[in-house]
C-alpha cells in the first residue's frame, strides 16, 4: 500500500475495542479523530502516550474530537491496559495486523543496535470528512497532546 499523506482519505477500518464493541471509522462521519498507532500495551512509552493522552482527554472533547488508540495487542490485554489506567478511550485489537497495514505503520525499528520489525508509533489526526489532515510520525509520547493540538504537520 503506497504511503498515506495528509490530503489522502483515511482507510475505513472495522475492528473489536477491548470491551468486544465492533468500531468502525466510519462511525465518526462528520467528527474528528486522532487515531494513534502504538506498539504494545503496559510498556514505558506506549504507557506514557496514553496517560498524556488521557489527561488532556477533556481538551479533545471540548475541540470535537474522538480519540481510538490501535495496537496488535488483544481485547483482553487492551481491556487490562484500560482499566489499569483508566483510559476514557477505545483501544482497538489489531491482532491481524490489516489495520495497521493498511495505514502503513509496520517496519523496520532499531532498539540498543538491534533491528527489527514492529509499530511505527504514529498519530493521524483525521478532518469530519475522514481527510487525513495531520500526521505525526515523531510522536513525543509525554507531549503528544501538544503535538495534535500544534500547527505544524510533522
Amino acid at each position: 500500500m503506497p504511503e498515506l499523506k495528509v490530503g489522502f482519505k483515511a482507510p475505513a477500518f472495522t475492528g473489536f475495542d477491548q470491551n468486544g464493541k465492533e468500531i468502525k471509522l466510519s462511525d465518526f462521519a462528520g467528527k474528528k479523530v486522532v487515531l494513534f498507532f502504538y506498539p504494545q500495551d503496559d510498556t514505558p512509552t506506549c504507557t506514557n502516550e496514553v496517560c498524556n493522552l488521557r489527561d488532556n482527554y477533556n481538551t479533545f472533547i471540548k475541540n470535537g474530537y474522538v480519540l481510538i488508540g490501535v495496537s496488535p495487542d488483544n481485547e483482553k490485554s487492551h481491556k487490562h491496559f484500560a482499566l489499569k489506567f483508566s483510559l476514557p478511550f477505545q483501544l482497538v485489537a489489531d491482532t491481524s495486523m490489516k489495520i495497521i497495514n493498511d495505514y502503513s505503520v509496520w517496519g523496520e525499528k532499531e532498539l540498543f543496535g538491534r533491528k527489527y520489525m514492529g509499530v511505527i508509533r504514529t498519530t493521524f489526526v483525521i478532518d469530519k470528512n475522514g481527510v487525513i489532515e495531520k500526521i505525526i510520525s515523531k510522536v513525543d509520547s509525554s507531549n503528544h497532546t501538544e503535538q495534535v493540538f500544534n500547527a505544524d504537520n510533522k
